[in-house]
């Protein structure tokens, strides 16, 4: 690849980036119509289309968002060894992509980001908040946060924490319902809801887990009410008094009063929580700094 290709391929990922050639341009020091005719090279060269522009708007194909967040990626590889070779890698800026999932993000990592942030200001922070998988490099992050063990062997997995989960259920809840004292009480559904959540991945309800006589046990839920995509939507149901649910200790313990616990014989498990982010020896020094500050 010549000084050309990647020439251009710099003025189209700018160019989706910002949305506009005009904004590109600025961004560049280029005029507008040098930052479309290199579009058009590349778009020539490749023989697709990358962007539908009108006279109001400009948005990527699906042929040129794959192929953004794979140059973006590349392109970010390729800054960060060539300040690592000039000695600049020390500098943390620039724009770093985090993927989390609604519970972890909402309770263990939104609420440390300012301090984060005001360690290394000149970082761009972008959290990309879901429950589904992603592709590092598709989709260009930088890392992820996962529940769960890790089952990408490319990726370098570090344990953040292994957070202990309960059953727990409204004050009014439990008035009305009764206090269940064992699990044949709780799987009986004429006396208990058991709230359950709808894995995106793969469609299945999430099993509740339990410690009986020393022993793991996983119990499958089967209310008449299920939540998909967002877990937390099973936390505020569970909050209005709609049934039990099973979640981290430190979500419980968020909503002092609202929330009690119950079936303590039966808790003792927990939910691991791992920060992932691809193999590189290269490691960018946004990466390193925020592997550093959450795992150190």
């Amino acid at each position: 690849m010549d000084q050309l290709q990647l020439s251009t391929i710099a003025l189209f990922c700018k160019a989706a980036e910002l949305k506009s050639f005009t904004a590109a341009a600025r961004a560049l020091g280029l005029t507008p119509a040098a930052v479309s005719r290199g579009v058009a090279r590349l778009e020539d060269r490749l023989g697709v289309k990358l962007l539908r522009r009108t006279t109001r708007s400009m948005q990527l194909t699906d042929d040129g968002q794959l192929y953004f967040a794979q140059c973006r990626a590349a392109l970010a590889q390729i800054d960060d060894v060539e300040k690592t070779i000039t000695g600049q890698q020390a500098q943390v800026r620039g724009l770093l992509r985090i993927s989390a999932p609604s519970t972890y993000a909402h309770y263990r990592l939104l609420p440390r980001l300012p301090e984060f942030h005001a360690r290394f200001p000149e970082l761009e922070l972008e959290v990309h908040i879901s429950n589904r998988s992603i592709d590092f490099v598709d989709e260009g992050f930088d890392v992820a946060i996962r529940q769960g063990n890790p089952p990408d062997s490319r990726l370098v997995a570090r344990k953040l924490e292994d957070a202990p989960i309960g059953i727990y259920a409204s004050p009014a809840y439990l008035q009305t319902h009764g206090t269940p004292q064992n699990l044949d009480e709780l799987q009986d559904p004429a006396r208990h809801s058991m709230l359950a959540f709808v894995m995106p991945n793969t469609g299945r309800v999430l099993p509740w887990m339990f410690e009986q006589d020393g022993q793991p046990l996983e119990i499958v839920p089967r209310g008449r009410v299920q939540i998909s995509e967002d877990p937390m939507g099973m936390v505020t149901l569970a909050r209005a008094g709609m049934g039990l649910v099973q979640t981290a200790a430190w979500i419980a313990d968020s909503h002092p009063g609202e929330l009690v616990q119950v079936l303590q014989p039966y808790a003792g498990r927990s939910r691991p929580f791992h920060l992932l982010y691809p193999q590189n020896r290269h490691l960018a020094a946004r990466v390193r700094a925020l592997v550093d500050f959450l795992c150190g």
